[in-house]
């Protein structure tokens, strides 16, 4: 596999812990992975919102027409064409079965790789350290850069920092960045697209906004 790694490959690189692989907001991950779907086919201009106000927000539609080249991708896209849906209603439906087939395309790049462990000699445990760590110490520096530095990002990587934002999962990645409220107002930033007016800063802003809203619902809920 050749080809560059997906916006869902590069968060849930960064949500794995690099000795355990142990993804950070576990309990929410599937939104996450959901909006980064979303907002690939943004980028792709594959899909757009219909500029609905109704409750839950604009629908999403599906555009363009061919082939996408990427299996993954192809199944987010057919679930959108499927019938018009409010973001948040498409995070599950495309991120609910997504985390085993990007850890698979994590171990096969060369990413992270599969150990079998027994806890106290006994009880089976497999966890995905990082192999190759080359590739997630730039992603990471280009990550690090943003929030800390105020660095201009590409869109990827400022899609990859609105993700990571909205999800809740700033905090918790392990290694972390350098925790602060400039870091934290910095994520918020691109959670609300000051970081771009353009179209593509929309889609990722409005996923963005119904990760949050999401992510927030599944806590409340826990906790009540």
């Amino acid at each position: 596999m050749t080809e560059q790694p997906l916006i869902v490959e590069d968060l849930l690189l960064l949500m794995l812990d690099d000795k355990s692989g142990t993804p950070a907001g576990a309990g929410t991950l599937h939104y996450a992975l959901g909006g980064a779907m979303l907002v690939e086919l943004a980028l792709r201009g594959r899909v757009e919102d219909d500029g609905s106000r109704g409750l839950g927000g604009p629908k999403v539609l599906a555009t363009g027409d061919g082939p996408l080249g990427d299996p993954l991708l192809q199944d987010a896209y057919d679930k959108v064409a499927e019938k018009p849906r409010s973001v948040q209603s498409l995070l599950m439906a495309i991120g609910g079965g997504l985390y085993k087939p990007v850890i698979e395309r994590l171990l096969e790049r060369g990413f992270i790789r599969r150990e079998q462990k027994r806890v106290l000699g006994l009880i089976p445990r497999t966890t995905l350290p990082v192999d190759d760590g080359e590739y997630e110490t730039e992603l990471r520096q280009r990550v690090r850069a943003v929030l800390e530095d105020g660095v201009d990002p590409d869109v990827r990587t400022a899609a990859v920092v609105a993700l990571l934002s909205s999800s809740g999962t700033l905090p918790s990645l392990h290694p972390t960045p350098k925790w602060s409220s400039k870091v934290y107002h910095r994520g918020k930033e691109f959670e609300e697209g000051s970081w771009g007016a353009s179209a593509v800063g929309t889609a990722v802003t409005r996923t963005a906004t119904a990760i949050a809203v999401a992510s927030a619902t599944v806590v409340v809920t826990t906790v009540t």
